[in-house]
This record gives structure tokens, C-alpha cells and sequence, in this order.
């Protein structure tokens, strides 16, 4: 397997797919829509909706191999049991995800002003149309889900119920919350700090999984798996990025370099030292690796995308 193609080939899969299933610029009124693009298309790594490829891809190969059928003649056979096109659920979690990355951004939250590279959406814009462009991303995400899964409401209820958990205020915006009490908390400890982390970075990454499972009609120990990979990925992806925030540049970074130190946030830098966290990201990622490897089926771009991670945190 050549990584990098295959990496470069979701990606353009996806980016295909945020421009299909997202609103024209042009649609009235103009100025939301071209926010939401404008904040959507920015580029990125795409780790979540590249997550859901990947696994619906693997899992549903893996089912089909043990079942002796292709995709194709399982469907003929027995309709309900067709594998469904995994795409409108990656850009649902991009969509969902920008969304955060917007409100996160905004002058009451992390008051950022670059992010992938670009000036923020209420520096782009104005506050207001980045707020309202990240609460139109974030509804059009579970739109989507019920529209594109519509003829297999069975899988849509569960693709929504997962999304909707992963970002709900017990999970994502529960984290975000946690994330700014603890700005300046000089006594915070490290059980504080993972329950921001596996709620505010984990849960999505979970969801990722856990969704391209379910489209690709994972049994119940495979998701459990894909669970478990999640939470130990989504802490060593957080743990990597706060070593990133203090010690690689701003341009290298895309988004403000240093922000951390500076507004005394509760990081696992900062609880730990740096060398400290890169030992941490390293055994969160061999643990993700070993709940991969529970996975039927040839995970090698699984454990390839958790490699590439890693290393950019030496």
C-alpha cells in the first residue's frame, strides 16, 4: 500500500463531497453561504471524514469476504444489507467539526485569529455571520444524515444518534466548556485534563470510527474496537497538537503558535513537560494500533495514518 496516494485519494474524495453536498456560495442569503465554504474549504488534515472512508472501506471488504459475496451480489441477494456510500456521513462530521472550529475561534472562546492558515471566519467576516455560519454547519450536518440515509433508516438513526452523542454537552461541547474553566486553573490534575481531552478532541474521532463501522455493517466486538481506538487516538492527536502548539511556528502550525502558554490553558504540556507528553502520545498511539489490529482485514493505512500522526510530534 502506497500511504500517501492512498491518503491523497480520500482526501479528494472528500473535498469532492463537501462541494457536492454543501449549499451553493451563491444561495440566498449569499453572505452565510459563502461563510460556511469559506471556513469548510479551507483545506485541513481531514482526519475525521478521512476515518470514515477508511473503516467503512475496510470493514465492509472484510464482510464481504466473509460472506463470500461482493457488495454488488449482497445487495441483489438481500437489499437492505447493501453497503451504503460512506461520503454524505464524512462530510457530515466535517461539517460538524468546522463548525466547532468556528465557534472555538470566537473572541468569547479562544479569540483566534488564523486558523488552516487563513484569517479566522469573524476575521474574514464579522462575528455574527461566523456564528450563524458555524450553527447552519452544524444543522446541516444531522440534515444530511437523514436525507442521504433516508432508505436505510435503521443505519441513519444510528449514524445520527452516534454523531449526535459525540457532540452533544456531555461530549464535545461538554469538553469545550471543562477546556475554559480550566484556563489559569493552576491546581488542575491529569483526570481533569483527559475528561476535557476525551470529550473535547476524542468523542469526534470516536464518532469517526464508530460511523464508517457502521456503514460498513461492523458486528458489535468490531465497534467496540473502533470505540477503544478512538478514545486512545483522539488523546494522543491532543497530546501531539499541545507539543505542536509549543514548540513549532505559526506558519507551520496554521493557526497561532503559542496560545497555550500564553493564556495559561491547562495543556498536557504544561501538566507534564515535553518530553513527558511525546512518551504519552507515543503509548496512546501504540494502544490505538492494538485496537486496530482487533479489526478484520488488511489495516495497514489505519496504522500508517497513526504513524504520520506521531511523527510530527518529534
Amino acid at each position: 500500500m502506497d500511504f500517501a496516494a492512498t491518503l491523497q485519494q480520500y482526501v479528494a474524495r472528500v473535498e469532492s463531497g463537501l462541494d457536492r453536498h454543501l449549499p451553493a456560495a451563491n444561495t440566498r442569503p449569499a453572505r452565510l453561504h459563502e461563510a460556511m465554504r469559506y471556513s469548510l474549504q479551507a483545506g485541513g488534515k481531514r482526519l475525521r471524514p478521512v476515518l470514515i472512508l477508511a473503516v467503512s472501506d475496510l470493514v465492509s471488504n472484510a464482510q464481504s469476504k466473509i460472506e463470500n459475496l461482493s457488495a454488488a451480489a449482497l445487495a441483489k441477494a438481500d437489499p437492505k444489507s447493501k453497503i451504503a456510500d460512506a461520503l454524505p456521513a464524512a462530510v457530515a462530521i466535517e461539517c460538524l467539526h468546522t463548525y466547532s472550529l468556528i465557534h472555538d475561534d470566537l473572541p468569547c472562546m479562544d479569540n483566534d485569529d488564523l486558523r488552516r492558515g487563513r484569517p479566522t471566519a469573524h476575521r474574514q467576516f464579522d462575528e455574527a455571520t461566523a456564528l450563524l455560519a458555524g450553527d447552519a454547519l452544524l444543522t446541516h450536518a444531522f440534515g444530511l444524515l437523514a436525507v442521504a440515509y433516508a432508505d436505510q433508516p435503521a443505519l441513519a438513526h444510528a449514524l445520527i444518534r452516534e454523531l449526535a452523542d459525540a457532540a452533544g454537552s456531555r461530549r464535545l461541547i461538554g469538553g469545550q466548556m471543562a477546556d475554559l474553566l480550566a484556563e489559569k486553573q493552576a491546581n488542575a490534575t491529569n483526570e481533569e485534563l483527559e475528561f476535557i481531552h476525551l470529550n473535547k478532541t476524542a468523542a469526534m474521532l470516536e464518532a469517526a470510527l464508530v460511523m464508517g463501522g457502521l456503514i460498513g455493517r461492523a458486528n458489535e466486538d468490531d465497534l467496540n474496537s473502533l470505540r477503544l481506538a478512538g478514545r486512545h487516538l483522539g488523546l494522543a492527536f491532543q497530546i501531539i497538537d499541545d507539543v505542536l502548539d509549543a514548540t513549532v511556528d505559526t506558519t507551520t502550525l496554521g493557526k497561532t503558535a503559542g496560545k497555550d502558554a500564553k493564556a495559561d490553558k491547562t495543556t498536557f504540556v504544561k501538566l507534564h513537560g515535553l518530553e513527558k507528553s511525546r512518551a504519552l502520545a507515543s503509548e496512546h498511539s501504540n494502544r490505538a494500533l492494538l485496537a486496530f489490529r482487533q479489526l478484520p482485514g488488511d489495516t495497514g493505512f489505519l496504522a500508517a495514518l497513526i504513524s504520520s500522526m506521531a511523527s510530527r510530534a518529534r
